[in-house]
């Protein structure tokens, strides 16, 4: 899915990895690298597309173009939740399963 560019892809197979791994067992340093290399990306991407779309919105709003301006809002928003669901994935995966590893170590 790297050599891809599937990056979404990417990290559902690192999620199952995360969440199938046995009690106790750390991921290894490749497989830390590619779950950082996954959400990175995934992450980047969403947030090249909501700097882009609210570039659009500034220029729409500044041609008092409101029919565009609420469209581009809602697409807007949009992004966001997108971006949001994949920073909370991790983050859960971080708490439920990876950070506590580390605890007990």
């Amino acid at each position: 899915a790297e050599q891809a560019e599937r990056y979404e892809e990417m990290v559902l197979f690192m999620q199952k990895l995360v969440l199938g791994n046995t009690p106790g067992g750390e991921l290894n340093v490749e497989e830390r690298n590619l779950l950082s290399v996954a959400y990175k990306n995934v992450i980047g991407s969403l947030r090249a597309a909501w700097r882009i779309v609210s570039s659009i919105e500034q220029k729409e709003e500044g041609r008092k173009n409101e029919d565009h301006v609420v469209l581009v809002k809602e697409y807007r928003s949009k992004v966001e939740s997108e971006l949001s669901d994949v920073c909370a994935s991790i983050l859960r995966l971080l708490d439920s399963n990876l950070v506590p590893l580390c605890l007990f170590r």
